[in-house]
């Protein structure tokens, strides 16, 4: 394959996610901020910084509904972070 962009994080990345809808990636870093970063795709400019884990980010899961992000680390917990507005419109339009 060919190498379409990349990005200095500054930090170990050890888990991403993509939000479709927002076209946006979530990565999950360890040394030195065990932080998550939400970076707009596909210019890959930095949107926010998400600090609270005190070890590195060891996975992530999105919600069903695409508005919440958990993030795991090796500090032994659970984070939740409301990333994303959840559009209702676009949910019951599918339920129909």
């Amino acid at each position: 394959g060919v190498c379409l962009n990349s990005i200095d994080t500054k930090s170990q990345v050890c888990s991403l996610l993509w939000n479709k809808e927002y076209r946006e990636i979530i990565s999950g870093h360890g040394y030195s901020q065990n932080q998550l970063s939400i970076w707009k795709y596909p210019t890959l400019s930095k949107v926010a910084d998400l600090n609270g884990h005190t070890q590195r980010v060891l996975n992530m899961a999105i919600s069903p509904d695409g508005s919440t992000v958990v993030s795991a680390a090796g500090d032994e917990t659970l984070r939740f972070w409301k990333c994303f507005a959840s559009d209702d419109s676009k949910r019951k339009a599918k339920k129909k």
